[in-house]
């Protein structure tokens, strides 16, 4: 789940996401007041996670990576946690956390939080778990790239 800004910016690393893994994601730009359907739809009809390191947030293992489908949210952290405290079909789905082994190689904005992984990093921690090394690989390997790009 997209904000609206984050499509527009250069260092946005959701587009490097769908660049590899195609149609197995899917990119929902969020609206405030009026949530996609067909998100909505996934909700009600998968075994879903939300992606987010909140308190009661579960962290991911290989034990754990039992869930059909997972919602990260592609912002900067302020609007994150906006995106998250105003968008009620969120609250009640189960939070799951990743824990980096090592740190964020993006480092591609301020503000940062010392634990924390961009999107592209987060989905490729995801299909590690999932024992995709592959996948996981190609897009760590267009992170790089991009953030080479950038610099």
């Amino acid at each position: 789940m997209t904000h609206s800004r984050e499509l527009l910016r250069k260092t946005n690393t959701g587009k490097l996401v769908k660049s590899v893994l195609g149609k197995q994601c899917s990119i929902f730009e969020w609206q405030r007041k009026l949530p996609n359907p067909e998100l909505l739809k996934h909700i009600a009809n998968q075994s879903v996670a939300l992606l987010y390191p909140h308190e009661d947030s579960i962290p991911l293992g290989k034990q754990e990576a039992s869930f059909d489908a997972y919602i990260l949210i592609d912002a900067t952290w302020q609007e994150a946690q906006k995106m998250v405290n105003h968008s009620p079909y969120l609250h009640d789905l189960p939070k799951v956390s990743l824990t980096p082994s090592t740190p964020s190689i993006y480092k591609l904005r301020r503000n940062q939080k010392e634990t924390g992984l961009c999107t592209a990093e987060c989905v490729s921690a995801l299909l590690s778990l999932d024992n995709n090394a592959e996948q996981a690989n190609t897009l760590h390997e267009q992170l790089k790239a991009h953030i080479k790009s950038l610099l």
